[in-house]
């Protein structure tokens, strides 16, 4: 479900961002006290744990660096992700809230909660958080919160709240390719396949292709019954993403049509 897949995505950026930045912190600064220098170490090997799924070593190793330092943002934002992997909602919680009174002004803090909250049904929490990030100034892509708000929005049938969601996000990047796919998805979905098309149809006239949302463009045009538009996207999806997983998708739905 694209859903998951773009709040998942989310996720997993702060992990990355996470190692990555405490590999950083491990170079031992001498402003660094031994404590902070511990737990940029633990903080380290911690998220490369939980990168590779191990949750018990994960645990040991970001805890400890919490003993040493527990006034790190980061830190506490990874081990929101790693209670939440461990399905303990009210550490979740806790940590998320301690990393935003920590960074009151880090946007991706208060977004990386959203993704939390969206997934867990919260649906009011995360979309306000969603859009504090979009509108800091901080945040470098708003366009990409405003999108997570929209999913978010959709996931709990506010269709229309998210259609305007997907477009402020497009007001900011035309060209984001992620909104264009949630709005004319939503379309499809809503059963305005004309709408959808020409959301698809205009993006493509401009912007790089990208497989999902050729793959929409072949499916809007079959709901409308556009047997030339559904071939038109299929044979840019073969020749320009062959060994895509939506071309995979399209090939046995035609050999297995029920």
């Amino acid at each position: 479900m694209k859903y998951v897949r773009l709040l998942v995505l989310a996720t997993v950026a702060l992990v990355v961002t996470a190692c990555g930045n405490s590999g950083g912190n491990t170079a031992l600064r001498p402003d660094e006290t031994d404590a902070v220098k511990a737990s940029s170490i633990n903080k380290q090997l911690g998220t490369a744990y939980l990168r590779q799924g191990n949750l018990a070593l994960a645990k040991e190793k970001l805890e400890r660096a919490e003993k040493y330092n527990a006034q790190d943002p980061e830190l506490q934002s990874v081990l929101a992700l790693l209670y939440e992997r461990l399905n303990m909602p009210e550490q979740v919680d806790a940590h998320y809230r301690t990393a935003i009174r920590l960074a009151p002004k880090d946007p991706q803090v208060s977004n990386n909660y959203a993704v939390y909250l969206c997934r867990a049904g919260r649906t009011e929490e995360g979309v306000k958080r969603f859009l504090d990030a979009a509108r800091n100034p901080l945040y470098r892509t708003p366009e990409a919160a405003y999108t997570n708000a929209g999913v978010c929005l959709r996931a709990a049938k506010r269709y229309d709240d998210a259609s305007t969601t997907f477009q402020r996000a497009l007001q900011i990047r035309p060209n984001y390719a992620e909104a264009v796919f949630q709005s004319a998805d939503l379309e499809l979905e809503r059963g305005q396949f004309a709408q959808g098309r020409e959301q698809v149809d205009k993006y493509l006239a401009s912007f790089d292709a990208t497989p999902e949302l050729l793959l929409l463009g072949v499916q809007l045009n079959q709901a409308l019954g556009d047997r030339l538009g559904a071939e038109k996207y299929t044979r840019r999806l073969r020749v320009e993403f062959p060994a895509s997983q939506q071309l995979k998708y399209l090939s046995e739905s035609k050999r297995n049509p029920g």
